[in-house]
This record gives structure tokens, sequence and C-alpha cells, in this order.
């Protein structure tokens, strides 16, 4: 239940966005140089520019959502000026903008730079920001975690300048606290500096998810919600910026009661939320106008994925791994770990809520229910049957808790209780440090369904599923974002689209990773699959990227050697099995020759997947530089600058006449997508709808094919299954009675049946659109 009433929700209709294209603003590729690519977005088709977080952020912050100051736009992106600049550009090219907010938590890794976290910082409990964050007053000053884990490292402490200095870390002095030694000071203060390692376990705010240096905000207070919005909504207000993109709503303690402040202050906007949904959830009845595609990721990237492999991957991994594992009983363990280790802090202030409990009973009993929860954390009215699972679940792990859970769950389920506010925002963030940061890195099975939104227990998405799913959608959520890769996406779309190929030829996948891994082995062999898999789908990848990603991956998924404990024997022996890729001659080619040998079914997949995403319902939304092939990997690998030079070239030549094959630098992407967008921004009412368009045939399988009001998708599914059974043969796909035009090869089809190797001869994928209406937008 919401703590503050909910304001009446306008039913004014949002601004239509069309489309988006993602940029990373940031230092190094600020609002200038965005401005500067409006004239290749409009020409690529898009509608609207999706940019990352604007408003002042930490100096030198490579991504934004580490805001401390919610006043300004950033000044090392080019300030309010900046901003101007780009929306005239933006105006002159005919294009919106959609800009990325961040209501959960601010930045306080430089205290001086966030003017409110100083001046509590400075007050304590006067200060007039102390409501701004979750603070728990009661357990005495205000935790910092910034110290060494040695036990003289206050020592190190100086006053310099009227302020407290710990090596490059500042902070204030509370007036009439700055006589004496250092010590001294430190011990007046509102806050205590302590060791990083009593963070997880001690702090006394919440935090985004276990990132220390991001402080939750209590948007739930009006006061707080008007000073830390006004900016972003004086651009809405003012026409100058379309629709808002809510970064972690599952954060805050009411998401509900929030969006219906935001949508009341935004009447028009497009709004979006960054909501993951299990399989099979719906998103809430919120007022938006979806999310930010997560669930459009799984479901047309699996597509593409051939079901009737799960048997085979199970069994390698059981047979590299030395033993089976089950993804339930991983993600419980994963997430227990997570509420008991990383987010032991939050775990503890929750026990507190129910003090007629022995404190060490209910933090098992909390820790329990929350990795047992279902999905990221439960909204009315399916939040009861969640608590429910979670309980049933958590009983049947744990029967020594049962008194204890059933307390526990009987103040949960208690709207007016305290526990059942915040009991939400421990299981969400238990979600995505148990699951997406730490068991997509330990299981290794088959690591292209490991991905944010994904499902990786369900192999695959047959194309009835994949219908059903997107015919609901377009009935209740038709605006709702569709994405392939985003800043939070493990692996890029591409190379999941190149590993999906593995599903084809589990045999020969589980013989050549057997060897590679008996040839050069590893201490960690989950760890060993998932590099092997991911270097097959990235090769070429320059070898520095590589170390980055094992170092990440292998610290996240803290198996053999972790973030806050380092094993440096475990990754010099990792790095070395990097540096043999690219070193032992041998393994150098046959690593080379297999990723050679899957990628042009790989490159089927992409174009397929991508064709899919951008015309199935929804508002497709296209990660910057990736409308040409890229082998991107999880973040910060996946923010690496964009040659926009290129695809300019590129777009170009495609606009002359040039139809480049398959194979041609990714330019057969960029003509998918250049060609889709441009139709659904100059005729969308082709878009309007939606209906399965059946293959028949003895083929008839290998084809995903849905009519959207006028505009017909077809893609190719299983490209190597369809090649070997002998290609499309006799199969054909009904269309309708007037002509229609491919958009991709300009060739004009008439008549009521269409042989499929006729249509995709070219191109594995194909757009046709009314020919009358491709003339008359020419």
């Amino acid at each position: 239940m919401p703590d503050t009433p909910r304001p009446d929700v306008t039913t004014a209709p949002t601004t239509r966005v069309g489309s988006t294209y993602r940029v990373q603003v940031r230092p190094g590729f600020d609002l200038d140089a965005t401005a500067g690519l409006t004239d290749y977005l409009a020409d690529l088709g898009v509608t609207h520019l999706y940019s990352a977080p604007l408003l002042t952020a930490t100096p030198g912050s490579a991504h934004g959502y580490d805001v401390v100051d919610h006043r300004s736009v950033n000044p090392e992106l080019g300030g309010e000026a900046g901003r101007q600049r780009m929306v005239r550009a933006l105006r002159a090219a005919g294009l919106g903008l959609v800009v990325d907010i961040v209501p959960n938590h601010v930045g306080v890794a430089q205290p001086a730079a966030n003017p409110a976290w100083w001046d509590v910082l400075r007050r304590g409990r006067d200060s007039a920001y102390a409501d701004w964050f979750d603070i728990d007053w009661d357990r005495g000053r205000l935790l910092l975690p910034v110290l060494a884990d040695t036990p003289d490292a206050l020592d190190d402490l100086k006053v310099v300048e009227g302020e407290l200095r710990y090596h490059e870390h500042r902070f204030p002095i509370a007036d009439g606290t700055g006589a004496g030694t250092p010590r001294e000071v430190h011990d007046r203060q509102h806050y205590e500096l302590i060791s990083w390692r009593r963070g997880d376990a001690e702090l006394t705010y919440r935090r985004f998810f276990a990132v220390s240096d991001l402080a939750g905000l209590r948007v739930e207070d009006p006061a707080v919600f008007d000073a830390t919005h006004a900016e972003i909504l004086r651009w809405v207000t003012a026409g100058e910026a379309d629709g808002i993109r809510v970064d972690h709503p599952d954060g805050l303690r009411d998401p509900a009661g929030y969006l219906a402040r935001l949508r009341v202050a935004a009447p028009a906007a497009w709004l979006v939320v960054e909501k993951i949904l299990e399989y099979g959830e719906e998103l809430p009845d919120w007022p938006v106008d979806g999310t930010t595609g997560y669930d459009a990721l799984a479901a047309a990237g699996g597509l593409f994925v051939d079901p009737a492999a799960e048997g085979d991957f199970t069994a390698l991994d059981t047979r590299l791994t030395g033993h089976a594992t089950s993804w339930e009983n991983l993600t419980h363990d994963t997430k227990l770990e997570a509420a008991t280790r990383l987010l032991a802090a939050e775990l503890s202030r929750l026990a507190a809520l129910v003090p007629e409990l022995p404190r060490e009973q209910a933090r098992a009993a909390l820790a329990e229910l929350a990795a047992c929860f279902p999905v990221y954390r439960g909204y009315p009215p399916e939040g009861a049957r969640h608590l429910a699972v979670a309980r049933s679940e958590a009983g049947r792990r744990r029967p020594d808790l049962t008194a204890t859970l059933d307390a526990v769950t009987a103040r949960l389920r208690d709207p007016g209780h305290e526990l059942a506010a915040r009991f939400p925002q421990l299981t969400g963030a238990v979600m995505a440090k148990g699951v997406e940061d730490t068991a997509y890195y330990r299981w290794s099975r088959f690591v292209a369904l490991n991905e944010v939104g994904g499902s990786p227990a369900h192999f695959g998405v047959p194309p009835a599923e994949f219908h059903r799913f997107a015919a609901v959608r377009q009935v209740r959520w038709p605006a709702s974002m569709t994405t392939l890769s985003t800043h939070d996406t493990k692996r890029g779309e591409d190379v999941r689209a190149r590993l999906a190929v593995l599903s084809e030829l589990p045999r020969r996948w589980a013989e050549r990773v057997a060897d590679w891994m008996s040839r050069a082995p590893l201490a960690d062999p989950a760890f060993a699959h998932l590099l092997w898999q991911t270097a097959v789908g990235a090769w070429p990848i320059e070898r520095e990227r590589l170390h980055g990603y094992v170092e990440k991956a292998s610290r996240e998924a803290s198996v053999s050697t972790s973030w806050a404990d380092p094993d440096l024997a475990f990754e010099r022996e990792l790095h070395a099995l990097v540096d043999r890729m690219y070193d032992d001659p041998e393994l150098h080619a046959e690593l080379t020759a297999f990723a050679a040998e899957i990628t042009p079914a790989g490159w089927s997949n992409s174009l397929g997947q991508k064709l899919v995403q951008l015309a199935m319902p929804g508002v497709p939304d296209t990660y910057q530089g990736t409308e040409l092939w890229e082998n991107s990997l999880v973040d910060p690998d996946n923010r690496r600058p964009v040659d926009f030079a290129v695809r300019r070239d590129l777009l170009a030549r495609l606009d002359g006449g040039w139809r480049p094959a398959v194979a041609a630098d990714g330019a057969a992407k960029l003509l998918v997508v250049s060609r889709t967008l441009r139709l659904r921004r100059d005729r969308p009412e082709l878009f309007a709808g939606y209906r399965p368009v059946p293959a028949r045939g003895p083929a008839g399988s290998h084809a995903v094919a849905f009519d959207r009001g006028g505009a017909i998708a077809v893609a190719t599914r299983l490209p190597l299954r369809l090649a070997r059974a002998g290609g499309w043969r006799d199969t054909t796909l009904s269309l309708p009675v007037h002509p229609v035009t491919d958009m991709f090869t300009g060739r004009v089809y008439s008549g009521s049946e269409l042989l499929m190797h006729d249509l995709l001869g070219t191109y594995p994928v194909a757009l046709l659109a009314p020919t009358d209406s491709v003339e008359a937008a020419a």
C-alpha cells in the first residue's frame, strides 16, 4: 500500500514516440557531440534520441547514474547551454528527446560534489536535507565505509582547510567541532568513517543494491520529489523532452505512488520504467506506457534458440562440471548469499522491525523469504500470491523456521506495517545481485540465455509462444519499449545471436569445448565453459577486452575469486588461459576456425532477431552502434566509443542503391534497421495491429512471420537445421491480394502464395509493405 495518497491520474494521451536511439552521453562524448548525430539519426529513421542521464553527476562519471545535483545539467557534458544546443539540433532534424532519470539514488562517492549529502554530513539530523535520505538515525552516527581495512587507518586523517581529509576523501566538519587532533575531530561528527569491509554489514543508510557510493532517496516524500524532479519536468513542460525513462523503480518505497505523481506532473510524456519482469510475470497496472524492453529482448532472442538442444546442453554441463546443477537451487543459494552478505545491513534493519522475535531468527526468516521470492518484488494484487509462494518454498527449505516464518509473513501481509513497506526493496536487490550479478556468471549451461530479463531455465521460445506474447503486448502495452542491447546487458545482441547457433550443433560444440578444456584446463570448469562460449560468441575480440571481461565476470561469480577477496593465483591462471587463446598457434587457429564456421548462421540470427524486435509491437530502441555488427560484452565494454563516421558512410551508400552481401561489414544489418525504422516512421498505420502469418510446407517451422496491419515481417529461424534439411524447398507464405514490396531488396511480389526460397534468396529476412504505400512514401 502507498505511504501517501496517490493523486488522480490523468487520461491525457501520451506523446507518440515512434522509435528511439540510445546514446551514452558522457564526458568524452558530450551534448555537442550528441547534437552532431541528429542528421544521421533522422536519416536512420528514428524519431527520438534517448539519452543517458543528463543531470550533474559525480565528477568523472562515465554513466551519469550517480546524480549529485538535480538542479542543473552536468557541466562535464556541456551544461545547460549544451543542452539547449542539442535541443535546437534535434528540432532542426525533426527529432524528439527521451531522457533517463534516476529517482532511487544519488552519488555520494565525493560528498563535496553533492550539496544535500554534504549538508547532512555536516549537520546530521538537523540538516534541511536529512529527510531526503533513508537513514536509520536511531542506530547512531551515519557510517561511511571509506577506510582501509587496517586497525590504524584513522591515523591517516588530517584536518585541512576546515575539512576532514582521508587521502583523496573530503568530509565536512560540524560547526564548533574543529578543535583538537584529527581523531578527536572525527569522533565529534555526525558521521563515522569505517572500514570498507564493514559497509555491507553495518551501513545505516539505504543504498542502491550493495553500492555504498549510491545513497537511496526518499522520493515518496512530496518535497523530495519536487526538488529532485523540477529540472526534468521543466524540460517536459517546455516541450524540450517528450519522454522519460525511469531507472530502477523497484528500489523505491512506493513505486506505484511515485509513478502516479510523475504521470500527473508529465501527463503527456511517454513514460517507460526499467522494470525487470520474470518469466510469465505481468507488468503492474501502472500509469506508464510500458517497460524498457527486457521482456521483448527475451522473447525475440529466444526465437532463434533451438529448444530441442536443452537435454544435450544439460548433459554437457553436467559432464564438464562433474555434477548436475539445478537452476532453482543455484539461484536460491546465490540470492541467500546476497541477502546475508552483500545486503546484510539492509537485512538487519528489517529484522529490527520485528523486535518480538529473536534477531537472528528474524534475519534468517527474512533472508529465506527473499531468496525464495519468485519475482523482483510483489505488487498488488499479485504480490500476495508471490509472498505465498515464497513462504511455501521457505518452509520447505527451512522447516526449523516454521514459527518464525509464520510470524514474519503475518507482518508482511499487513499493509500498515513498516516491514511490509521495506521488504519489497530488499527482494528486488536480492534478485538483482543474486541472479543477474552472480548466478548468471555461475550457470554456464548455455550463456546466450543468461541475460537481464531472461530465464536461463527456459530453453528457447517457440514461434507460437512468441506470437501469443506479441499479440497480448499489442493489446495491453503497444507503446512499451523493445530492445536487444542496453548498457546493462551481459552480452551484445550479435554475440547472443551467434551463440544461439550452438543450439543447432550441440554435439559438435560438446566435442570442441571438451577438447579445448582438456588441453587448456582451468580450476573452475563451470567458469571455463562460460569463457569459451563467450570467446566463441565475440571472436575476434581484442585481447585486452577479453582480459577485462574475465576479471569482472569471475569476480562477479564469486566462486574462485571475488571483488572483496581476489584470489590472485586463480586470476593469474585465468589470464594465462586467455593469453593461450591468442598465443598458442594451434588453439588460436581452431578457435578462429570454429567462430568463422558459425558466424554466417549467427549473422542470419542477428538480422532475424533485429527485424523481429524492430517490427514487433512496441517502440523499438536501437542501442548506440548496434545498427552494424558489434561484439560487445558486459559494461564497461558495451560503452565503448562508436565510429559514427563509418555508419554515416555506409548509410549513404545504401541510400545510393547499394545492396550489400550479408557479410559486408554489417551493412546488411544497417539496411534492415534503417528501412524498418523509416517505414515505421513514415507509415505508422502499417504497424497498428498484429497477426501471425504461417508458413506452409516442409520447412514452415523455420520461419517466423507476422502482419502488423499492412507491414509483414519475415525472418529465418534455425538456419543450420534448415540447410541440413534441404532448405526451404516448397515452403510458402500467404500474401495479401495486393502487390507488396520487400523493403530490403526492392523486389515486388504479387499473388496469394510466395515461395520462401524466392523471398529469402538474398537476405534471411524480408519486410513486405503494400507497393502503393511504398511508392507514395518515395
